[in-house]
């Protein structure tokens, strides 16, 4: 990676005063260069000196052949990359970031109540897109469902508390299956049943009373969470002898570690925010670092028709599901209009421009620039160039956005913000829209002809890794 070799010797640079917490990166406006660090403001303010002094000084040890340095502002250090070298770069889709560790990424979990809703399928694709993008950057990744199959939400169906049709929940939950696996085609690794820890859970119960983390007040145990920085206690068994979820929540986590996974990963539904502080104290009570879980909280999804917003309730039978969505729209469609805005924004999914099949509509946009570089590719007389040592000036900011594609994986695997990656598609295409439009792929030229079809396989390969990362199509005819 590029970053990665703008840091090397900027940390070389800054050995002597022991800073770290600096950053890299990109920039946007072509004046401020293409890579931009702020680490000689950090060591100004540590040494009390003037941030344009420190930042002169290490310029001269940071002077390089592959870029050209500059200093703006109150001491931010921009670097503008050599055409020379951004022909040389090789641009790596294979990243060991994650070095095999284990991750566990629970997502959807959908108590069996009903089809599968929007915000279901919201926590659906970015669970999924998270784990892909965990995956590329080389972490050991295993997606998992908890099937919710015992306690009251399950009694209350059986009581008919649900508008609609009353069915079993073991057949809503099959059903569900079904929509997860066929029509939104998310493959987990574990489907995992809550009424298969009834042993753990007087296990995991047993462990915290030995710690002497529990106790006894009006007829129920209750777990010393507020110990653990959560804002209140948390009760273990009911005063009628029954298990809490909480009880399950923490035989589970347990379960979990157990299996050796060094990294638990849980998506939740805006409305189950206050689930994380007990979580992290049940964590830490079992003996683990609060540090090895990450929650990423979905907020929620309202659809736009006709210019109108549709508040979703479940509860009240007024919502779409999201296998009606898909079979309307099509699959590559709703995953990247769910995956586009970050998990901590409301999300309006606008109807009428899914359904465009134009420029406006950001999908078409991004599978147009994709078919029309295999058009390219397969109408071109000669082979594309091995090196992209001919390469014009002009051609550079395409080559500039495609070197990017790492970084966007590393950003986005420490994160979890999957919005990165559509982001990164429609600037990765509009790259590719200007290039095509002021620079001849196809010319006279032999030699050029040959280095601008190998960066349009380059850009054509680093789309495509982009799109698996979404799991959306790449047609090679539109």
């Amino acid at each position: 990676m590029v970053r990665q070799e703008i840091k090397k010797t900027i940390k070389k640079a800054v050995r002597k005063y022991k800073v770290s917490g600096f950053l890299v990166e990109t920039q946007k406006e072509k004046n401020h260069g293409d890579y931009s660090t702020n680490v000689a403001m950090i060591i100004a303010k540590k040494e009390k000196r003037n941030p344009q002094e420190v930042a002169n000084l290490l310029i001269k040890k940071m002077e390089d052949k592959r870029w050209k340095i500059e200093i703006a502002g109150p001491g931010f250090i921009n670097f503008f990359l050599s055409d020379e070298y951004l022909k040389k770069v090789k641009v790596s889709t294979k990243l060991n970031i994650g070095k095999r560790k284990k991750i566990n990424v629970e997502f959807i979990s959908a108590n069996p109540t009903g089809p599968l809703t929007l915000g279901n399928g919201r926590g659906g694709f970015g669970g999924d897109v998270l784990s892909n993008v965990l995956k590329k950057a080389g972490y050991d990744v295993t997606r998992e469902f908890y099937i919710n199959d015992r306690g009251n939400q399950i009694k209350r169906l059986k009581e008919g508390d649900y508008k609609g049709e009353t069915r079993t929940a073991s057949q809503i939950q099959k059903e569900n299956q079904k929509v997860i696996t066929k029509k939104m085609k998310i493959n987990f690794d574990v489907w995992f049943s809550e009424k298969s820890l009834t042993k753990e859970i007087a296990k995991s119960l047993t462990l915290l009373k030995k710690k002497g983390l529990t106790y006894e007040k009006d007829n129920a145990l209750w777990f010393k969470s507020t110990s653990f920085g959560d804002d209140k206690d948390r009760v273990l068994v009911k005063k009628n002898g029954e298990t809490t979820y909480f009880a399950s929540d923490i035989a589970y986590l347990k379960n979990k570690f157990d299996r050796g996974f060094s990294k638990l990963i849980i998506f939740l539904g805006a409305d189950h925010y206050g689930y994380i502080g007990r979580m992290k104290a049940a964590v830490e009570a079992l003996g683990y670092d609060k540090k090895q879980i990450d929650f990423v909280v979905m907020q929620f999804v309202a659809l736009m028709e006709s210019g109108k917003v549709k508040k979703m309730s479940k509860r009240a039978g007024v919502y779409r599901t999201v296998k009606e969505l898909i079979d309307d729209l099509g699959l590559d469609i709703v995953r990247f209009f769910f995956i586009q805005r970050g998990a901590n924004s409301h999300l309006i999914f606008d109807l009428e421009l899914a359904k465009e099949k134009s420029q406006k509509n950001p999908v078409y946009y991004i599978q147009y620039a994709y078919a029309r570089m295999s058009s390219i590719l397969r109408k071109a007389k000669i082979k594309p160039a091995k090196k992209l040592s001919l390469l014009k000036e002009e051609d550079m900011d395409l080559m500039k956005q495609v070197i990017r594609f790492p970084e966007i994986v590393e950003d986005t695997a420490k994160d979890y913000q999957m919005q990165r990656i559509p982001q990164y598609a429609i600037e990765l295409a509009e790259s590719f829209h200007r290039f095509y439009q002021y620079c001849p792929v196809i010319s006279d030229d032999k030699k050029i002809t040959a280095s601008r079809l190998a960066l349009v396989k380059t850009t054509q390969e680093i789309l495509k890794e982009t799109l698996n990362l979404m799991g959306i199509s790449a047609p090679e005819k539109m």
